[in-house]
């Protein structure tokens, strides 16, 4: 927790230097997926992104309260029909069988792209006596008002009043008028077609509905998100991050209710990944322009000239910054599967590699660069296309000592060290990323390396009697290892 680590605030639109509430803990909250249909593939890209963000605030040594919402609640309206309700009825089930099979789906799709999991991952038909309480708290305020059983927020009362809406999206609340995502037969009903249901009653044959004080009805789409993260985190809490997509109007709603019910402005910093685009264009269904994780894993695509493994599909997308677009072509995961297996290679390669020298040498300070130069590209936004290229860096010397471009004289034992630790900690736990051609074999592996690793440190010490006792003890179980210009190797007698 040492280091200076900067973030992009999309409330201030600016970067800033990280300070949390509380000493040594950070409480973040994600929107998390809409379970009516399988993930789509540009919000695998959100997730991973704030995936490797968790994953360097744990490197930093936080204690980290990642919170990403499940919404299972069926308030988005598609033809004038809940979304919830559509996929039931078309898949033929209960909506909460809808939601466990598409919930069952993205874990097994974040899992497959080696994300953590988030310590809490509530669901909105969880919480709604929550979201219930919030409504009153904002009603009680003078933010919201009831019509025919149903409750809006009131955004010009509470845009005169705070000032605080439009501060995120920058937008202004005629923009809303377009773009709410209320049935368009409550229009009426508005004081002000800027206005957002908080509370909707539902009608009869609405699937999903529960008892309130206003009527048998659902919460609006931006109120979960709302009650979730102060139930978790608290009234102010550090991190809210999504898609850019969800800034306006989702993140813009959220907070107004939050101010709206407590007063308090929800997160101190809000991050926002880019989209993916495909091909050059956004991603869309119906002009055929889109392509499923499974198509892309497989390669039965027409967008793609054969399959990709999960760990290329990463690696693709940790070579754009979260806040860039990100285009995915079959040219740009060619490249990224080549890219991918140089580095991986290159990590091989460092088991094989002794430094030569006993004393720090004109390398070892020009490694030791690269790396800070690398941890400071983390600092700086979280910014994995740098600190990857910093590895690169790195690669080539380790590609260059294997071959004997450079001479292992021109490093020491500590150098070599320092970069077998850097490339592991950046590469699999910071960057996530995984070996997927060690798939299969297992911990003996990773034991004889340690193994062999230790032999050459005390070969380099001069330390015979323990490199023969390792050689020898080894032999003892059937166990050879061979000393060659490539390196150390072993097998089985």
């Amino acid at each position: 927790m040492s280091r200076n680590l900067v973030v992009y605030n999309s409330l201030t639109r600016q970067k800033e230097k990280f300070s949390p509430i509380q000493e040594g803990f950070i409480g973040m909250y994600v929107c998390g997926p809409t379970v009516y249909n399988d993930v789509h593939l540009g919000n695998c890209r959100t997730f991973m992104s704030f995936d490797v963000i968790y994953r360097y605030l744990l490197y930093l040594g936080y204690k980290v309260r990642y919170v990403r919402n499940i919404t299972d609640v069926g308030h988005l309206l598609d033809d004038g029909e809940d979304r919830m309700s559509k996929g039931a009825r078309l898949d033929n089930l209960e909506p909460m069988e809808v939601a466990q099979k598409y919930s069952n789906g993205f874990h097994h799709i974040m899992s497959i792209f080696n994300t953590l999991p988030p310590s809490i991952e509530p669901r909105a038909t969880g919480h709604i006596l929550e979201q219930i309480e919030m409504v009153k708290e904002i009603l009680d305020n003078g933010y919201a008002y009831e019509k025919n059983g149903s409750v809006y927020f009131d955004t010009l009362k509470f845009a005169e009043k705070t000032g605080e809406y439009g501060k995120l999206s920058g937008r202004i609340i005629e923009d809303l008028i377009s773009e709410s995502r209320d049935n368009l037969k409550n229009q009426d009903e508005k004081n002000h077609p800027s206005d957002f249901a908080i509370w909707m009653k539902a009608s009869d044959e609405h699937i999903m509905k529960w008892n309130s004080p206003w009527s048998v009805g659902f919460p609006g789409w931006h109120l979960e998100c709302s009650a979730m993260s102060t139930k978790y985190l608290g009234k102010n809490f550090d991190i809210h991050g999504g898609g850019n997509d969800l800034k306006f109007p989702h993140h813009e709603n959220e907070i107004a209710q939050n101010v709206g019910s407590c007063g308090c402005q929800p997160a101190n910093y809000w991050i926002h990944t880019n989209m993916l685009l495909m091909n050059g264009k956004k991603m869309s269904k119906s002009d055929g322009n889109t392509i499923s994780p499974e198509e892309l894993f497989t390669g039965k695509s027409v967008h793609v000239s054969k399959g990709y493994s999960p760990m290329v599909v990463r690696f693709f997308m940790l070579q754009s910054h979260y806040r860039s677009p990100n285009d995915l072509t079959d040219e740009a995961l060619l490249a990224a599967e080549k890219g991918f297996k140089r580095l991986m290679d290159a990590n091989k390669n460092l088991d094989g590699l002794i430094g030569a020298s006993p004393l720090e040498t004109i390398l070892d300070t020009k490694i030791s660069e690269i790396i800070e130069g690398a941890y400071s590209d983390m600092d700086d936004d979280f910014n994995t296309p740098r600190a990857l290229a910093r590895l690169f860096e790195i690669v080539t010397i380790i590609n260059s000592l294997k071959d004997g471009q450079m001479s292992l004289s021109d490093i020491s034992v500590t150098g070599i060290t320092k970069i077998k630790d850097a490339m592991r900690t950046i590469i699999f736990d910071i960057l996530g990323l995984k070996d997927e051609s060690e798939n299969n074999a297992g911990p003996l592996d990773g034991l004889m390396n340690l193994i062999i690793d230790l032999r050459q440190q005390a070969r380099v010490n001069k330390d015979w009697g323990t490199s023969d006792k390792i050689r020898d003890s080894l032999n003892e179980i059937q166990i050879q290892i061979k000393d060659g210009k490539e390196g150390t190797s072993w097998s089985f007698k």
